[in-house]
């Protein structure tokens, strides 16, 4: 039925959109969106090997902005200079043995982007109409070459609306703060619990209230309360509706 009513209202509809982007993105890429900590990038990147198409990390591009704009000692207020290195800067995801590495002007920033202050100083970059609109567009680039995973804050909203796969995936805060915490331990880093869930209780409000790209569930989105559910059981949550070609348009789709 979504397929009939897409050719019936866009296809033929005379509006001068570039269907052949439109409907090369239908199928050929998988939205994951949802707040901070919910698990995204390690969902998408397992079921992206899974299935054997490519993991794009969205967050790995707004952090490698933000190293730019502080190594450039950039006003990270001045939002003209932060759109000129978004559209400037040369961001590469290249993945080697299923490992993502991260390119900024031709230099592996892969766990240079990972750095705690890098880390808070992505949340106000991020926020900026000119940057995400530069990262829009680069999103969009990258996922025209080929099957792709995407998962972000605004993929299946605003970067790949028409996606035939949207999926959101939510948790409770307190969740969200310990796998954030044992997630920092893990990498030999201490947080505080508390300290920690209000940061992420911060990002969520600020990424809900931007003007540009607001975090918000997918009208089709499939909706998935992770809370309870283990990362392998997630993965075959998303495995199962992609296979058997369940999405957002049918019956059941909120998973809470």
């Amino acid at each position: 039925m979504r397929v009939l009513y897409f050719i019936q209202n866009h296809l033929f509809s005379g509006e001068g959109k570039d269907y052949t982007y439109t409907i090369f993105m239908f199928y050929n890429v998988i939205t994951i969106d949802g707040p901070v900590g919910v698990g995204k990038s390690a969902v998408a990147g397992n079921l992206a090997k899974m299935l054997g198409w490519r993991h794009i990390d969205t967050g790995a591009m707004y952090r490698a902005v933000t190293l730019s704009a502080m190594r450039r000692n950039i006003d990270l207020n001045d939002a003209e200079e932060l759109t000129a290195i978004a559209r400037t800067c040369n961001i590469n995801l290249v993945y080697n043995c299923n490992n993502l590495i991260v390119y900024l002007d031709g230099e592996d920033v892969t766990e240079a982007i990972r750095d705690p202050e890098v880390s808070r100083n992505t949340s106000p970059v991020s926020e900026t109409t000119g940057v995400r609109e530069e990262m829009v567009a680069l999103q969009r680039r990258l996922g025209m070459q080929g099957l792709s995973i995407m998962e972000g804050r605004d993929i299946g909203t605003v970067v790949f609306p028409d996606a035939f796969w949207k999926f959101y995936l939510d948790a409770s805060l307190d969740e969200r703060t310990h796998r954030r915490v044992l997630q920092l331990k893990s990498t030999g880093k201490f947080a505080d619990f508390n300290e920690t869930g209000e940061a992420i209780r911060q990002r969520d409000e600020r990424d809900r209230s931007r003007s540009y790209g607001p975090l918000r569930v997918a009208p089709d989105a499939i909706i998935i309360d992770t809370t309870c559910l283990t990362e392998e059981e997630v993965i075959r949550l998303l495995l199962t509706f992609v296979r058997t070609g369940i999405n957002g348009e049918s019956t059941i789709r909120d998973f809470r």
